[in-house]
């Protein structure tokens, strides 16, 4: 599983689980750029608004750590 870290916050990413939603996109394209090599820069944002864009991911396909203890991972299948 791929995983993008910067001060702060450690996003990972499971690409068998993405649907394509956009949410992370639309919400942050400073930090989620298919189009750039690497595709998410975890030091272009925030680590709350990181969160907040992560937790709206609906395939759990986004995940995070934070310094502060908070985390995201999909659920078991």
């Amino acid at each position: 599983m791929p995983a993008f870290s910067a001060p702060g916050v450690t996003i990972t990413w499971e690409p068998g689980r993405c649907r394509h939603a956009q949410e992370c996109v639309h919400g942050l394209p400073s930090v989620f750029d298919r189009d750039r090599r690497p595709s998410i820069d975890p030091s272009a944002a925030s680590v709350d608004e990181i969160v907040e864009v992560i937790d709206r991911c609906p395939s759990y396909a986004l995940g995070y750590r934070t310094d502060d203890g908070r985390t995201r991972a999909a659920p078991p299948e």
